[in-house]
């Protein structure tokens, strides 16, 4: 296996990442390092998330950095603010040892003047989102006319996030002169015409299997009916008591609600999404990052630039729409050498989505069975007693205390005080989970349902004034009124989700508690109306969000 020492790195550059323990290159960085080293031909590369595209494309710029002019010679283009400043602290510890050399990240959400600031100053390279960029180009702060080097990093996601328009100006600002590298981890059709537009006969690397998993990742579902995946997000937290992980949600309302949910029940959690400030998410990241919290909920877009080699279990309590979004997520766990577990909480219309995944990717599912009270009960004990077993004793500190504590003991065998022990950590479990339902969706439960839906003669058909324009799926659907509910459960007949509103049928007779239940709710900003359906779906409120820009309440996608 190849070194970093024997590609020819500078002396200063292999100090600085010999100290951050880089020995060997991964696979993109041997392919892709000595060829920036060597030559100015443009570069599309195709990568998963967490295959050290940083370093690929950091240490050959770095080198070629001309330290003895400030001006900017490269500028770093990625999606969210969390990547550029992780992208930056990548390039400084690189080039730590190399004097005079600055990198300076710029993005939305921060003081604009002190960027304005760090750039006057003098800066080599520029790591900054699209928005920002853009802005501080247009004002004529941030110079391109001396850019030798322009990286479009997760060229992909800035495409999904509406940042084309963006592009397309910073791009037309730069030198034809420049050496253009292209990092992405899918190649959509958008990705080849921007690789077509504004890159001159690449060289393409490509490293691994399109959208497949990592094989250090091992894949699980666990099928639930939709109102009990909160609980089963629970007990997959309570049978792994190292958890360090993300749990991936839908939308912001979902993130925040399953965070405050989380936190409400004791678990050491926090949400991360596009509602914080920016200094609110740098708190939330640094105590992530630290590992004093163990649980981070968050959406696809938020976690961009999450780069933790550590993470344990990735959780979809909702599987994404599309395969790549589920690589993304998945690669995030069983990095760097390590294993780890990407979980999905599926509801039983689901299961053709990991079918899909695994036909698609290669991927490979296990359907595992919601772990019982009795089971968390035992795994919890015997974590408290590796705990007990291996913590650190302060025996100068607790010397003093010892004479009262065996006065306390002292009428206690060694079997009666370990069982007190070990109660006191063992017993709030033993009472939460104490005649706890089974939550597993077994065959019969899924004919059941279906064959239910196969006929309306025992349903109502209701009308909800929420649609596809507000991300509704049929689970999801299902989930609201569920969730609304709460008392008991609601079947289903036939569910229609149209562009702008939906139809669904209930079982009869429980019409009129579904509606009052979910009257007044909010989804995805929208203020929730059902009513038993007429011929004609009601006329809609012109204030209301509409899917086309129309409306006063209309979300425009906020960008960095």
């Amino acid at each position: 296996m190849i070194t970093f020492e024997e590609i020819g790195l500078m002396p200063e550059v292999l100090k600085a990442i010999g100290e951050m323990g880089f020995v060997n290159p991964t696979p993109i960085q041997e392919k892709t390092i000595p060829g920036l080293r060597e030559t100015n031909q443009d570069l599309v590369a195709l990568a998963q998330t967490g295959t050290g595209k940083t370093a690929a494309f950091g240490l050959p710029i770095i080198e070629k950095i001309d330290t003895s002019n400030k001006k900017v010679q490269s500028l770093v283009l990625c999606p969210t603010r969390e990547l550029a400043l992780q992208i930056t602290k990548d390039i400084n510890n690189f080039s730590k040892y190399i004097p005079n050399f600055y990198a300076t990240p710029v993005y939305g959400g921060a003081d604009i003047s002190k960027q304005i600031k760090d750039l006057k100053r003098g800066t080599q390279i520029v790591v900054g989102t699209p928005g920002r960029v853009n802005d501080l180009t247009n004002r004529g702060i941030l110079k391109l006319e001396n850019l030798e080097w322009l990286v479009l990093d997760e060229a992909d996601e800035m495409l999904n996030m509406g940042f084309k328009e963006e592009l397309d100006s910073i791009i037309s600002n730069t030198p034809d002169t420049r050496q253009s590298l292209l990092f992405s981890a899918t190649m959509p059709r958008e990705i080849e015409n921007m690789a077509k537009r504004y890159l001159t006969d690449p060289m393409q690397i490509k490293i691994g299997k399109q959208n497949a998993g990592a094989s250090t990742v091992e894949h699980i579902y666990y099928m639930v009916h939709a109102r009990d995946r909160y609980l089963a997000l629970k007990r997959v937290a309570d049978i792994n008591p190292d958890i360090y992980g993300i749990v991936f949600c839908r939308t912001r309302h979902e993130t925040k609600e399953v965070a405050e949910k989380l936190m409400a029940d004791g678990y050491n959690a926090d949400a991360l999404h596009g509602d914080l400030s920016q200094a609110q998410r740098d708190q939330v990241m640094h105590r992530f990052r630290s590992r004093h919290l163990q649980i981070l909920v968050a959406t696809d877009v938020a976690a961009r630039g999450i780069d933790v080699n550590e993470l344990t279990h990735v959780i979809n309590y909702n599987l994404p729409d599309d395969i790549e979004a589920y690589t993304h997520r998945s690669g995030r766990t069983g990095r760097a050498g390590r294993t780890g577990t990407s979980i999905a909480i599926i509801h039983t219309k689901e299961s053709g989505k990991v079918k899909m995944i695994e036909r698609i990717s290669g991927i490979k599912f296990e359907r595992k069975m919601i772990p019982s009270g009795s089971e968390i009960c035992g795994k919890q004990l015997l974590h408290l007693v590796d705990r007990v077993e291996n913590v650190e004793v302060n025996h100068e500190e607790i010397e003093e205390f010892l004479p009262q504590i065996f006065e306390k003991f002292e009428e206690l065998d060694k079997e009666e005080l370990i069982k007190r022990f070990v109660s006191v950590e063992f017993n709030r479990f033993i009472a939460y989970y104490q005649g706890a339902k089974d939550l597993n969706v077994y065959k019969k439960d899924v004919e059941r349902d279906r064959n239910k839906r196969r006929g309306s003669d025992n349903y109502s058909r209701l009308y909800i004034n929420i649609g596809k324009a507000h991300n509704l799926t049929a689970p999801r659907l299902m989930g609201l009124v569920n969730e609304s509910t709460n008392r008991r459960k609601i079947g289903f007949g036939k569910i229609e989700v149209l562009r702008n509103f939906s139809f669904f049928e209930v079982e009869e007779g429980s019409q009129k508690d579904v509606i009052n239940a979910i009257k007044g709710r909010e989804f995805e900003g929208e203020k929730v109306h059902a009513e038993i359906a007429t011929a004609k779906p009601p006329k809609r409120n012109n204030n209301r969000r509409r899917p086309d820009g129309g409306g006063n309440n209309y979300n425009r996608r906020r960008r960095s």
